[in-house]
């Protein structure tokens, strides 16, 4: 037993000193740290020193270049050489800008970078020879299918499904013609293809162009797809799912988004005269300053001011049609002008017997007052049958993608 236990000491000893000699005889590993190439306007920044800054209120391109140990001289000279391509007066607060400088500890100053926007730079080289460059980061397209249902407004709704807000004005103009947007309910659903633009591939830089859209308005989808007739070179403009143009004669209101107080009737009861009597228009109420759009192209027939009606303004369409709009803050055409469809021709207001701001839209046809929202309007000119063919092979891919990505849609 005593043996046994020897020879079990003796194995454990020569196994320790084994391992202990390999450890002494092992060369010291190195621990190597590999940077990243972090690559910015074209350079390896790892190959200086980077400062990155602002531009401050008071600064000036002199005071900035004067943080660099660069003398009055020097900064004259720089912008007597870079001044066909960078106007150093163009400088504004807020706008970032960058310096290269040698990593060693002189930290001089070899590349200065100046960002006006998010896609464009200049790059001033400070070496041998001072030159100015303007250069543009690249710039890619990706293409996404949505769809949804409202709740709230379209630029909440947007903006819940990760989609840039400012689209809402886009598609609020292209269906200006067929949608009241204020109309809208809650659930109704929509679908939109688009594509999105990113700088350098990764840093989003909002949504370029809308493809293909619908709308659900009053339980039927109302869909909008672009073509130009002319080809590439031509406007384009916006069709439904049968070659139908979403424009028409008139818009289908004077401003851009709109809230109906009070609809044409000939019975009620008047806020500021507190008697009961006609309202011959549709009253569209919203901030003072509001732009105020002629609903279709024409000549201006009247504009001016009445005690009922404050500023105001008559258009005449054609032999049929004429518009007015009342209680303007400022009035922004001049009779016998020309107009077109969407123009701004004044400011919402309180003008006249009015209580509060908003615009009074008065229609007429063959010289009678009618209900503007009860009108069945002339459209523009459809498209010419020339065109179709092309049209329908282009829409149909877009408008099965659309649909396709509408059964995904889960209502709240």
């Amino acid at each position: 037993m005593l043996k046994t236990v020897q020879r079990l000491l003796l194995l454990l000893t020569t196994t320790l000193l084994l391992f202990s000699c390999k450890k002494d005889n092992e060369e010291p590993i190195e621990v190597v740290t590999i940077k990243p190439r972090v690559i910015d306007f074209g350079f390896n920044l790892n190959d200086y020193n980077v400062v990155h800054d602002t531009v401050r209120k008071g600064d000036t391109f002199g005071t900035i270049l004067d943080k660099q140990n660069l003398n009055g001289n020097q900064v004259y000279d720089i912008v007597a050489k870079v001044k066909d391509t960078f106007n150093v007066r163009s400088i504004r607060v807020g706008k970032p800008y960058t310096f290269l400088r040698s990593k060693d500890r002189t930290h001089k100053a070899l590349y200065f970078i100046y960002q006006p926007d998010k896609l464009s730079y200049y790059v001033i080289n400070f070496n041998d020879s001072i030159t100015a460059t303007k250069k543009t980061r690249p710039l890619t397209f990706k293409s996404r299918t949505i769809a949804g249902a409202l709740n709230g407004s379209l630029s909440e709704t947007l903006q819940n499904l990760k989609v840039d807000p400012s689209l809402a004005p886009r598609i609020a103009k292209i269906y200006a013609w067929s949608i009241d947007f204020f109309k809208l309910q809650k659930g109704d659903e929509f679908a939109l293809s688009f594509t999105e633009r990113f700088i350098n591939d990764t840093v989003y830089d909002g949504v370029d162009s809308l493809k293909a859209a619908f709308f659900e308005y009053k339980g039927k989808k109302i869909y909008a797809f672009p073509f130009s007739p002319d080809g590439s070179k031509g406007k384009l403009q916006y069709f439904d799912e049968e070659g139908k143009t979403l424009k028409n004669f008139f818009l289908k209101a004077p401003l851009k988004f709109i809230n109906i107080t009070s609809r044409y009737t000939k019975s009620r009861f008047h806020p500021v005269q507190k008697r009961w009597k006609a309202h011959n228009g549709t009253d569209y109420a919203a901030p003072t300053g509001t732009p105020i759009m002629s609903t279709a192209a024409g000549v201006v027939e009247q504009a001016g001011y009445t005690t009922g009606n404050g500023n105001f303004v008559k258009v005449k369409h054609d032999k049929t049609y004429s518009t007015q709009y009342l209680h303007m803050s400022k009035i922004l055409v001049k009779r016998g002008q020309r107009v077109t469809q969407g123009q701004v021709i004044g400011k919402v207001g309180s003008t006249g017997l009015a209580t509060g701001p908003h615009v009074c839209y008065r229609f007429w046809k063959n010289g009678v007052q009618v209900d503007a929202l009860k009108q069945n309007l002339p459209s523009s000119t459809p498209m010419e049958a020339r065109y179709k063919e092309a049209y329908m092979k282009q829409m149909a891919p877009l408008k099965k993608e659309l649909d396709s990505v509408a059964k995904t849609i889960v209502k709240k």
